[in-house]
């Protein structure tokens, strides 16, 4: 039986930050409950913003060529998907929203006629949002949520929740906080779980 494929992508410019640390609880989660996953670290990629040319509108595909153009079939592969940012004014990072952007090809694919269409529809195809912020305002995480939602959508996953963190403003803040570790590898593992349809 093929392992379930998860696709993680972490939108956080600090390397070994809480975004990271936290993703790689979750990770480990997923490994335990027999997946397999892969962080894609956002900025190490080299991801224009998308120009607004209309040209996926017509043909499914984006008209840029760089670094996110390999990202189109692993995200259309991937059985789950991550998608993991420090919240910066309220929003994930403009590494993480510049790959959002680009997935409106993928929305586009499948309404093109004769084009590649979308993957069929599996009620375990799901995304996560995973979100630390330093501040704990009622509101921090609100707008990560919409566009988390609507980045899933656009790529062909149901929304699968979130993993919010609050209070993390320092670079090792996460690896202090047990409990939160503790339960990013729940996650990790709940991730792994076929819904029914």
């Amino acid at each position: 039986m093929a392992k379930i494929k998860v696709l993680a992508f972490n939108g956080s410019p600090r390397a070994g930050g809480n975004t990271a640390t936290m993703l790689a609880a979750l990770a480990e989660g997923v490994v335990a409950a027999g997946g397999e996953i892969e962080i894609i670290r956002l900025c190490d990629l080299t991801i224009q913003p998308c120009v607004a040319c209309g040209g996926c509108d017509e043909s499914g595909e984006c008209v840029l060529v760089d670094d996110m153009t390999q990202l189109y079939e692993k995200i259309i592969a991937a059985d789950r998907v991550v998608l993991a940012s420090p919240i910066y004014f309220y929003g994930i990072t403009a590494q993480a929203k510049a790959m959002v952007d680009r997935t409106q090809a993928l929305w586009n694919r499948w309404r093109v006629p004769g084009g590649p269409g979308r993957r069929a529809a599996d009620p375990s195809r799901r995304g996560l949002l995973l979100a630390v912020a330093a501040t704990s305002g009622a509101k921090v995480f609100d707008g990560a949520i919409l566009t988390a939602k609507y980045a899933f959508d656009a790529m062909g996953f149901a929304h699968g929740g979130e993993l919010l963190v609050r209070g993390l403003e320092q670079r090792l803040d996460a690896a202090a906080r047990p409990e939160a570790l503790r339960e990013a590898g729940e996650r990790g593992r709940k991730l792994l779980a076929t819904l029914s349809a």
